[in-house]
């Protein structure tokens, strides 16, 4: 197995739709390859295929080593390209030794990590028997790896190729919970008089909410409502009557909210628009070290029909202004290690005078994790929402004394003449699940360097690439 091969069986992963919940073509696709290169291989009710390398000769007695990755994507673009991930492939550039899709996500997470499983299938390269299995649907809830039986795989050894760091290997991960929140709002006629404003934030760099939620990233959800709070509920005497008329921002839970915007009702438009310049090179400071493109701006547009009711208008921006977002608590043993996070993720008008507010939870402790939760749940109680929680799922706990680890290390810095870093990782990974059904599953998970995931931008840095293809290289000749 080489890296290019890795790269271009990555690049025709890049032209099969994979969103999740949506893997149809990409599960077609694996089997097809298992069937091209005769290997067994088996599909369960969800979706979650392996495909089995067989021990080449001699190698019989080598412990099966299994290679796991997941099939979906987060799917990401910027506002106003005309991108359909339901059928138009990922469009990438190569440039500067990174490989970036501009407009949208790029899939390299983790596609890259499927990539490499199939190029080590395909190789004729002396192992051990291998299983490589491919999960469905990780990014909204880790649907394949919680309806794994617990006979889908006979491994008792796993890498998770999952990572988004070279140089670093991982053993632990958070654990996570979705935290829904759905308001129900009576609306008004507009009166006569009233001008329409739609404020907007847009081009925040969005990224992972795990792995990006401790970098200071804009929120564009909670900046909104910073305005909204103010103008609705603390000033509204200032532009003489105003009401919130539609509000939407943010996509998905394991996303940081890039863009955001509302339409409001407003007698005095001027000053509407000039409290929200200023506001917005106020905030725009504020971020400039980090969000060096972020877009704050308002315009006068067509009239709407209805608007949402003061009181209704006045609960939802109250409780998005509260809301707590980011790190919550610091891991007290690993020093960087967030522990407790929250993230604001999304509003959404929906049917039926709803609006519904999606948040996710992340913590390694599970008491810390629903106090997160709890957290949320009471904000939003507070406004009069109806609260659910959904889709928990456990961390992965260290295992300081993991023979994969040692082996990993060992390979590492006899590679490449140093040591990685050891560490655990705030973003969940499906390890904690697989240790529910596999107890005696020793792991670890490492990758190349990803940056800008789960936002456009996503870029897989290639040079990582090779060092990340020649590791599990090493690691997979040096089993048994």
């Amino acid at each position: 197995m080489d890296s290019q091969r890795v790269l271009e069986i990555f690049k025709e992963i890049t032209t099969i739709p994979r969103e999740s919940g949506h893997e149809e073509k990409i599960i077609a696709y694996l089997q097809d390859f298992a069937k091209k290169h005769s290997l067994e291989h088996k599909t369960d009710s969800v979706g979650n295929v392996l495909i089995v390398k067989p021990a080449s000769p001699g190698k019989e007695n080598v412990p099966t080593l299994v290679l796991q990755s997941h099939t979906d994507m987060v799917c990401e673009k910027n506002a106003g390209v005309d991108h359909d991930f339901a059928k138009d492939p990922i469009k990438y550039i190569i440039k500067d030794g990174w490989m970036i899709a501009p407009d949208t996500t790029l899939g390299a997470d983790c596609g890259i990590g499927m990539a490499a499983e199939l190029a080590l299938l395909e190789s004729d390269d002396s192992t051990g028997c291998i299983e490589c299995l491919f999960t469905v649907s990780e990014e909204t809830g880790l649907d394949g790896a919680f309806a794994l039986s617990p006979s889908f795989i006979t491994g008792k050894t796993l890498i998770n190729l999952d990572s988004e760091d070279e140089g670093e290997l991982f053993v632990g991960c958070a654990g996570g919970l979705d935290t829904t929140a759905e308001f129900t709002y009576d609306t008004e006629e507009v009166p006569e008089g009233r001008h329409f404003v739609k404020i907007c934030v847009s081009n925040a760099s969005g990224g992972h909410s795990g792995d990006d939620i401790d970098k200071g990233k804009a929120n564009a959800v909670q900046i909104l409502a910073r305005f909204l709070y103010h103008a609705i509920c603390i000033t509204p005497e200032r532009y003489g009557e105003l009401n919130l008329c539609a509000i939407d921002g943010g996509n998905k839970r394991n996303a940081i909210a890039r863009e955001a915007w509302a339409i409001i009702a407003v007698e005095d438009v001027d000053t509407l628009i000039y409290d929200y310049t200023c506001f917005a090179s106020d905030v725009k400071s504020e971020f400039a070290a980090v969000e060096p493109d972020l877009e704050i701006y308002a315009f006068k547009t067509d009239a709407v029909s209805s608007m949402i009711a003061n009181k209704d208008g006045w609960r939802v921006i109250t409780a998005l202004c509260a809301a707590p977002h980011g790190v919550l608590s610091m891991s007290q043993d690993i020093k960087g290690l967030v522990e407790t996070s929250t993230n604001l993720a999304s509003v959404k008008m929906l049917e039926n005078n709803k609006i519904r507010v999606g948040t996710s939870q992340r913590s390694a402790i599970n008491s810390a994790r629903k106090m997160a939760g709890d957290k949320v749940e009471a904000c939003f109680k507070l406004a009069g929402a109806k609260v659910r929680h959904e889709s928990e799922y456990p961390g992965w706990r260290p295992n300081m004394n993991s023979k994969i680890l040692e082996l990993c290390k060992q390979s590492y810095e006899d590679l490449f003449g140093y040591k990685p870093v050891v560490r655990a990782i705030h973003a969940g990974l499906e390890c904690g699940l697989f240790l529910i059904k596999y107890p005696d599953l020793d792991m670890i998970s490492f990758g190349p360097t990803l940056r800008g995931v789960h936002a456009p931008g996503e870029r897989l840095d290639l040079n990582s690439l090779d060092k990340f293809v020649l590791l599990l290289n090493d690691v997979i000749s040096r089993i048994g």
